[in-house]
């Protein structure tokens, strides 16, 4: 039987809004032009495969902001998870394996009231 962890709320809502705001920035990095600074289009067929990249306008002044204050507010989070006190009552492959079942909470969530338990 798997081991079950009663991890402390406040670790539990640190590890959510971590995982939202990676998924955040996950989507607003893939909305943005490739390049942060406005450059050429290139074809690259030197290589192993081809490499090729429209012209990028670049990153507005906004879109910079936005980038570096959720890229700031991930790496509060994550020294706050990493560093939580609960770790410190866990020991070697035991903490491994809790480190490891927090990132997992979400996928063990109770379903959403009236509704089904998604699909994996």
């Amino acid at each position: 039987m798997a081991a079950t962890y009663d991890f402390p709320s406040d670790l539990l809502a640190g590890q959510e809004e971590l995982r939202q705001v990676q998924a955040e920035l996950s989507v607003l990095l893939k909305r943005l032009p490739w390049s942060v600074e406005p450059l050429d289009g290139f074809s690259d067929d030197t290589g192993w495969r081809l490499v090729e990249r429209p012209a990028s306008p670049g990153w507005t002044d906004d879109e910079q902001a936005e980038v570096e204050k959720l890229r700031r507010r991930e790496h509060e989070l994550v020294v706050f998870v990493s560093t939580h006190r609960y770790w410190a009552e866990l020991a070697g492959a035991d903490r491994v394996h809790a480190r490891s079942r927090l990132k997992h909470t979400h996928t063990h969530a109770a379903p959403p009231p009236g509704g089904t338990e998604p699909s994996p």
